[in-house]
């Protein structure tokens, strides 16, 4: 005679507690949180910082997520109706958001703070050729776009490489790992293996933002926090003006989003 599964006979209110923990179906993982802004949904994204002593709101650079911080002892349900009681705040910041920049002859690409035409004709050579005020390429016209973001993306390799040798002298550190970053949200980032991620698009931005960044995540380097400590270093090793560099990422940055997605 066969035998039955005990979960095949046996009441709800009769099984062991080792069969009933084995047979319950997997919790749902909580939907993400949306939040209304403008007629979009956007991603809403709450953090604790131990750092963080009180709330504060943003909209990503790029736009496409609202996010607000607040301290480890904070309560979600209170960020989020925060979040919520700033919509016309918020909908104000996106409607500032940069138009959508088209990649083709004629269109206008920031390069180190200076914007610079594309210029393309067929009998150019593919390898994109940039200029005191152009950038030149040939080859098929359906492909603009990626050759250009990967010769930008060589030139921001090489800059990036040079600013980090000059930036980890002055702190004393060996150079890291460097690698490009195509995030959306971030601009660096240094990593606890000490390898360090810096985002491309800052080649499009002014010289002194661009090393502004790659200081700011050389100094991580030697503390990884926000620290007093961490602001002397970078102080220390930063030679330019700081405030100057921070004030045009946080009111230019977004623009760098509006070319290449």
């Amino acid at each position: 005679m066969a035998e039955r599964k005990p979960s095949a006979w046996l009441p709800d209110w009769a099984r062991p507690t080792w069969l009933a923990a084995t047979t319950a179906s997997p919790k749902a993982k909580p939907a993400p949180r949306t939040i209304a802004i403008a007629g979009q949904k956007l991603p809403l994204v709450i953090r604790k910082l131990a750092n963080a002593r009180q709330m504060s709101l943003r909209l990503s650079p790029d736009g496409r997520e609202v996010r607000v911080s607040i301290p480890q002892w904070g309560r979600v349900r209170d960020a989020e109706d925060f979040a919520h009681s700033r919509s016309e705040w918020l909908a104000q910041h996106l409607a500032a958001q940069p138009q959508p920049t088209v990649i083709q002859p004629g269109a206008d690409v920031p390069f180190r703070g200076a914007l610079l035409t594309i210029t393309w004709a067929e009998t150019l050579p593919r390898r994109p050729k940039i200029l005191a005020d152009r950038i030149e390429l040939g080859g098929p016209g359906n492909s603009l776009g990626p050759r250009l973001q990967r010769a930008l993306e060589a030139e921001a390799r090489r800059l990036f490489a040079d600013d980090l040798a000059h930036f980890c002298a002055r702190a004393g550190e060996a150079a890291p790992r460097l690698m490009l970053s195509r995030a959306q949200r971030r601009w660096g980032s240094c990593s606890s293996d000490r390898s360090i991620r810096l985002n491309w698009r800052l080649i499009m931005a002014p010289d002194a933002v661009r090393r502004s960044v790659v200081a700011h995540e050389v100094a991580h380097l030697a503390h990884f926090d926000h620290s007093a400590a961490f602001h002397a270093k970078l102080a220390l090793i930063y030679d330019d003006d700081l405030a100057a560099a921070n004030a045009w990422l946080k009111n230019e940055g977004r623009g760098l989003y509006a070319a290449f997605g």
